[in-house]
């Protein structure tokens, strides 16, 4: 095996996606959005999202149309958004299918049910969802969500992502 200073499989300069290359320097706090319950429940890792103003407030996503959270999520129209820490690293690359889970996903961390979904015990900073729309937006769905309840805790580390990489906090 090699240790590369650079990602093995980046795409050379020249045919590296432009759009992706944007998205990528907007960098972004790391969301974990889970739906269901019992052996229904599924959650996804998302970095595109932004939260709208307004009575009711909306969160706004783009989601893998091939993810099981966009299954689940859309099917029951509930869900839950939970601010990742840097301490949730390793956890957001499982939910992300970047990393292993043996056992499963769901037994890296402690879990609350709510009538939305999975919430994870430790996150300082969530919400209930419910979804309004979704549409088809390039490669993936956009996903209209109406906030229902929001806690907003303490942020001191949060884990933040950009150019493909985790942003490690400011000591």
């Amino acid at each position: 095996m090699t240790i590369h200073t650079t990602h093995p499989f980046l795409e050379p300069e020249g045919d590296r996606d432009p759009v992706r290359r944007l998205r990528g320097r907007t960098g972004a706090t790391v969301s974990l959005w889970t739906a269901g319950s019992g052996d229904d429940r599924a959650g996804l890792t998302v970095s595109s999202w932004l939260v709208a103003g307004g009575e009711p407030g909306r969160v706004l996503a783009l989601l893998d149309p091939d993810a099981d959270l966009t299954d689940v999520l859309l099917d029951t129209g509930r869900g839950v958004l939970q601010l990742l820490a840097w301490a949730d690293r390793d956890l957001a690359e499982v939910f992300a299918g970047t990393a292993p889970a043996p056992g499963g996903p769901w037994r890296l961390a402690e879990w609350v049910g709510t009538d939305h979904g999975p919430r994870l015990a430790h996150a300082s900073t969530w919400a209930t969802l419910e979804v309004e729309s979704d549409v088809e937006v390039g490669w993936s769905r956009l996903v209209t969500c109406v906030l229902v309840d929001v806690t907003v805790g303490d942020d001191g580390d949060p884990l933040v992502h950009r150019r493909g990489r985790f942003v490690p906090p400011v000591a």
